[in-house]
């Protein structure tokens, strides 16, 4: 895994000194964790369990997990990352700080992860998931190229075993020329 740079953003690896402002700016805002597979964090204590697994994480060669920085101010306001594969093929994952939603920065995240992981790691599809009621992140998928493959009634995650109505989304490389435009970062 290597860092990535895109005109506003440099999306590297997670160091121990972003627990604090991932714990401020996006695990303890409800508004950010109410679709991701965990709850909320209550405690810095959390996070920085948190920080701790992505950096034993990073040990695993096929790990793919960047925290989204801006490149203005250095100020962390997102994670952007592979949280699994489907038959080979990675699954992404995403989140952002609610005051940087609408910005464009996760459909400029996005992007660049999904030209890395195509173009240089030469996967053939990737894969998402977005809770139908996130019109934020089913927007951010479709901007990106990503098509509706189909929607499911499923639990949402171990943790949270509510049931959620969940949109399931690929792209593949071979219909990725948004991916292939340099104009759209």
């Amino acid at each position: 895994m290597k860092e990535l740079e895109t005109e506003r953003l440099l999306l590297r690896k997670v160091r121990v000194d972003d627990a604090e402002p991932l714990f401020y700016n996006i695990t303890s805002s409800d508004a950010v964790t109410r679709y991701l597979t965990w709850h909320t964090h209550r405690s810095i204590s959390d996070t920085v369990a948190y920080v701790d697994f992505c950096l034993e994480d990073y040990k695993n060669l096929r790990c793919y997990r960047w925290a989204i920085e801006l490149k203005e101010t250095g100020d962390v306001i997102g994670m952007i990352d592979v949280v699994g594969f489907n038959e080979g093929e990675p699954e992404i994952g995403y989140m952002l700080a609610e005051k940087e939603w609408g910005c464009g920065y996760m459909t400029e995240a996005l992007t660049a992860v999904l030209r890395y992981l195509m173009f240089e790691e030469g996967f053939k599809t990737v894969f998402a998931r977005a809770d139908n009621e996130n019109i934020g992140s089913n927007r951010v998928l479709e901007k990106c190229g990503f098509h509706f493959v189909s929607q499911a009634e499923e639990p949402v995650s171990q943790s949270k075993p509510e049931i959620a109505t969940v949109n399931k989304y690929r792209i593949n490389k071979k219909y990725s020329e948004f991916l292939e435009r340099e104009d759209n970062q």
